[in-house]
């Protein structure tokens, strides 16, 4: 899991969609209105000073270019359009600006359309914005032409790899979802395995007293029951959660290799041995349903090692493990140090997309990030409430 200098938040946004989140549709239209402005802007107000009425005109027309890049993420193919007639107005009213320059607008446009829109679409809007060519060519020459066509294929390019990017990173996302899923998978089967195998000895032991000790034979049998309830609960918690896709392959793990709370010393003694300081801090223990229990445990597996492997400087590191009976709260907190200029999406690291998935699928929650006075903190809460209501209707 990649750490991210970006505040603590919840699951994915809608970039992980391929869509574009509200704070950077916010930045990306201050910078590309920013850019268009000071080169533009500039370059219109040096080129028109002697041009009498020419001036105002074409001032107007730069600044509605840089008012329609607000909706260039929501709506890029009418905006490109405008910016594209507004530029090429502006270039016949000051012929001194260049094409490029004047159609600067446009080409951010084309970018953005490039990176959130089908290729097909896309393609279809670098031929159109190719077509002006030929007046570059006539302002021009062959240098103004080249350096038009450049700028505009150049945009493009940028969109497209962008655009690859993000499918890449949403791809990396989904594998590591469907790796969470199979493990999952293997440890609940692991768990109804050995719950099936303790009913069957029951099972045998009432039969050997049913008639001499009913008392004793009634006590294996809720007890059977108790088990049974429990296991479907798993079972039908599980294959809600993942549906016909589900799967994975390979055995799982020992029966005393089960992930589970019960365990967290060990896990701990092992962070431990490697120079770490670890403190540990649990209360109001109780049992829990297996699929929060592995959930718990695994969770906190993933942030010590996120710890070890990502917390630049750090020596310390606390667990907090709270069970109630509504749920279970799990907060990692380390003194690390945040790497500067990480700009991973929340979700995209494939250690927090786990845990993520992990917390999901028991009907939990997990926000994970940098804390304003230094450190990195994982806090989880998982419902016990919810796995109980399956387990009973079972």
């Amino acid at each position: 899991m990649e750490r991210s200098s970006k505040q603590p938040e919840d699951a994915p946004a809608g970039e992980a969609q391929g869509e574009l989140s509200p704070r950077t549709v916010r930045a990306l239209w201050w910078g590309s209105a920013g850019l268009v402005l000071g080169v533009v802007g500039t370059s219109v107000v040096v080129a028109g000073a002697e041009h009498g009425w020419r001036l105002p005109v074409a001032v107007v027309l730069v600044l509605v270019q840089a008012c329609v890049l607000k909706w260039q993420a929501s709506a890029p193919v009418p905006v490109l359009a405008v910016n594209a007639v507004t530029g090429l107005a502006v270039w016949s009213l000051l012929p001194e600006v260049s094409l490029t320059g004047a159609l600067l607008a446009a080409q951010i446009t084309l970018c953005v359309l490039s990176a959130t829109r089908p290729r097909r679409v896309s393609v279809r809007a670098l031929a159109a914005l190719c077509l002006p060519a030929v007046a570059a060519f006539s302002g021009g020459g062959f240098t103004g032409l080249a350096v038009y066509l450049l700028t505009v294929v150049l945009a493009w390019t940028v969109g497209q790899w962008r655009r690859a990017q993000q499918a890449r990173i949403r791809a990396e996302a989904r594998r590591a979802v469907a790796e969470e899923r199979a493990r999952i998978a293997r440890e609940v089967h692991d768990v109804v395995a050995h719950t099936l195998s303790v009913m069957v000895i029951q099972a045998c032991a009432a039969d050997d007293v049913f008639t001499e000790r009913p008392d004793q034979a009634r006590t294996a049998l809720r007890a059977i029951e108790a088990g049974a309830r429990s296991a479907l609960g798993e079972l039908r918690l599980l294959l809600r959660a993942f549906g016909p896709a589900a799967g994975g392959d390979g055995a799982g793990e020992p029966p005393d290799q089960v992930p589970s709370l019960a365990r967290l010393d060990e896990l701990v003694d092992t962070v431990r041995a490697t120079g770490m300081n670890v403190q540990v801090h649990r209360e109001d223990e109780q049992e829990l349903p297996a699929a929060v229990d592995a959930a718990a445990y695994r969770i906190v597996q993933e942030a010590l090692t996120n710890t070890l492997r990502h917390a630049t400087g750090a020596d310390a590191v606390s667990v907090h493990v709270t069970t109630a009976e509504e749920c279970v709260k799990v907060t990692v907190v380390d003194n690390g140090r945040t790497k500067q200029g990480t700009s991973v999406m929340a979700g995209s690291g494939r250690g927090l997309v786990g845990m993520k998935e992990r917390a999901r699928l028991v009907g939990g929650s997990l926000r994970a990030g940098p804390l304003p006075g230094g450190g990195f903190e994982v806090s989880a809460r998982l419902p016990v409430e919810r796995v109980e209501r399956v387990e009973r209707a079972s």
